[in-house]
């Protein structure tokens, strides 16, 4: 099973599917085929791993698979069909299924007699896929913010300006994650003021084979048709939700929670939020935020531009408390990925 979860860890983030490997061992318990995920469209760890056997080689074997075998079809078709019709007799795996449509994968191999054997490395394997994992459970995308702040908690100077506040090695940190999200939501505020083009790029200028796609919040009708977002992407999610209006929180939480909702019917599982201090208070006084990932400058600006607004906190027992994932220094800046904690 440890061997599946590093083949799992192989696939991508994105496309709505999670990582998952899988090994198949004969019936002295050898390895004859490993297989993994490559994303969204592609055979799943089964098929995949099924696909270098000849035809008869894996009757009588066990799969070790890191999430529960699928028993839909969708653009592939069910895992759980595949191992029955190959001949496999026992299935091992960490996790079952949380898909709704995708579910019960172990059902339909019971009832074809096949040995079931499940919650092997269980916790390893929810840790590998915790945020999509979350994201189906909720039914809604793992929801990223990003912060690029100075040390004293400042976006932006008292005009406005922000470019660079962090330094090349940071904003190539913050590309990289960008290629690893499937959405990149910001505000009307912010494509007016930077018209930002919201690719991800490599320091050469050079795109990343897989770009997110571009999430407007705001009201004011159609993007110009000569800002950056338009040229740079094939499509463009507006929703006009006016985030400003964050004093009547329990409405604008129902319509930013409808807006996920609605990005994750169009398989959006990881939203990253680039958006200024607005957007991303209002996403924060709603609960909606499952990470926060801040940048911070060795520089000191002041002035009115804090990063956050008022999320509702009055005293420290009601402060939004983060564990600590990951901590980094990136050339002269510091790292922080942390994960809110649940109540």
């Amino acid at each position: 099973m440890r061997r599946a979860l590093q083949l799992a860890e192989r696939g991508p983030r994105t496309g709505g599917n999670p990582r998952v490997g899988c090994v198949l061992l004969d019936q002295q318990g050898a390895t004859i085929a490993e297989g993994w995920h490559r994303g969204a469209g592609t055979p799943h760890a089964e098929i995949d791993a099924l696909a270098q056997l000849a035809p008869g080689q894996a009757s009588g074997a066990t799969a070790v698979v890191s999430l529960e075998p699928c028993n839909h079809t969708g653009r592939t078709g069910p895992c759980s069909h595949a191992l029955v019709d190959a001949g496999i007799t026992r299935v091992v795996y960490a996790l079952p299924d949380p898909g709704q449509a995708s579910a019960h994968g172990a059902e339909h191999l019971a009832a074809h007699g096949v040995e079931i054997i499940s919650g092997v490395l269980a916790d390893e394997a929810e840790a590998l896929n915790h945020e999509w994992l979350t994201a189906m459970r909720r039914q809604r995308p793992w929801v990223i913010a990003k912060l690029a702040m100075s040390l004293d908690g400042r976006g932006a100077a008292a005009d406005g300006s922000s470019q660079w506040i962090t330094s090349a090695a940071a904003r190539e940190h913050a590309h990289v994650v960008r290629s690893q999200v499937d959405a990149i939501l910001v505000g009307r505020g912010t494509v007016a003021a930077d018209d930002p083009a919201l690719t991800a790029r490599r320091p050469d200028g050079s795109l990343f084979a897989h770009q997110p796609l571009p999430v407007v919040l705001g009201r004011g009708g159609d993007l110009p048709a000569d800002s950056q977002l338009v040229r740079c992407h094939s499509t463009v999610r507006s929703f006009d939700i006016d985030v400003s209006a964050h004093t009547a929180t329990e409405p604008l939480r129902e319509q930013l929670t409808s807006m996920l909702t609605q990005l994750f019917d169009e398989d959006v599982r990881f939203v990253l939020v680039e958006g200024g201090p607005t957007t991303t208070t209002a996403l924060l006084r709603a609960g909606l935020v499952d990470e926060v990932q801040a940048y911070l400058a060795p520089q000191l600006i002041g002035g009115p531009r804090t990063l956050i607004g008022d999320i509702d906190v009055t005293t420290l027992a009601q402060r939004l408390e983060l564990d600590s994932l990951e901590v980094a220094q990136l050339g002269c800046d510091m790292f922080w990925r942390t994960r809110v904690k649940e109540a």
